[in-house]
């Protein structure tokens, strides 16, 4: 056991952990965020997807001595109470069916907006290819990362017009 310090959505946290212990682990069960998911236990299915340092990593076999930096869940995506336009969007075009997955699905298109903040149909497929739905809603998952894409352009160039 040793002590671990983290910074997951803005806050710092310190356990005592074995240094091993997978951080999909620590962030439900010490931390308790519920965001990420246990799905194959072999980061193939992206359900437990966290983000860190801008790229999706499959929490459930990153093991924590291993991460450096700022540790974004699902749950740090909102800011002052307002959902981020990704996760509206999920809601707006109704993306969940059983919502095992779509933890990884909004954290995945959350990586793949912030590098490419209007993909076309073909770049959201080859985005997303590594976060599986066993219910099958692709392309609901896809309208609603076009949908989040427009709101944030929309937002950065209202900013601009500000400014």
């Amino acid at each position: 056991m040793s002590k671990t310090a983290l910074k997951v959505n803005g806050r710092s946290h310190t356990v005592d952990i074995d240094p091993s212990t997978p951080l999909l682990y620590i962030l439900r069960n010490d931390l308790g965020l519920q965001g990420p998911r246990f799905g194959c236990g072999l980061g193939q299915c992206g359900a437990c997807t966290v983000i860190i340092n801008g790229a999706a990593i499959q929490s459930c076999i990153t093991p924590v001595s291993t991460v450096k930096g700022e540790i974004t869940t699902l749950q740090g995506l909102a800011k002052a109470g307002k959902l981020h336009p990704l996760q509206q969007a999920w809601i707006d075009e109704q993306v969940p069916q059983c919502g095992f997955c779509q933890n990884g699905q909004i954290m995945t298109a959350k990586v793949l907006l912030d590098k490419n903040p209007n993909p076309t149909d073909a770049e959201i497929r080859e985005g997303m290819k590594r976060t599986l739905c066993r219910c099958m809603t692709y392309y609901r998952i896809q309208a609603a990362i076009k949908r989040g894409a427009k709101v944030i352009a929309a937002a950065q160039t209202a900013k601009e017009v500000v400014a």
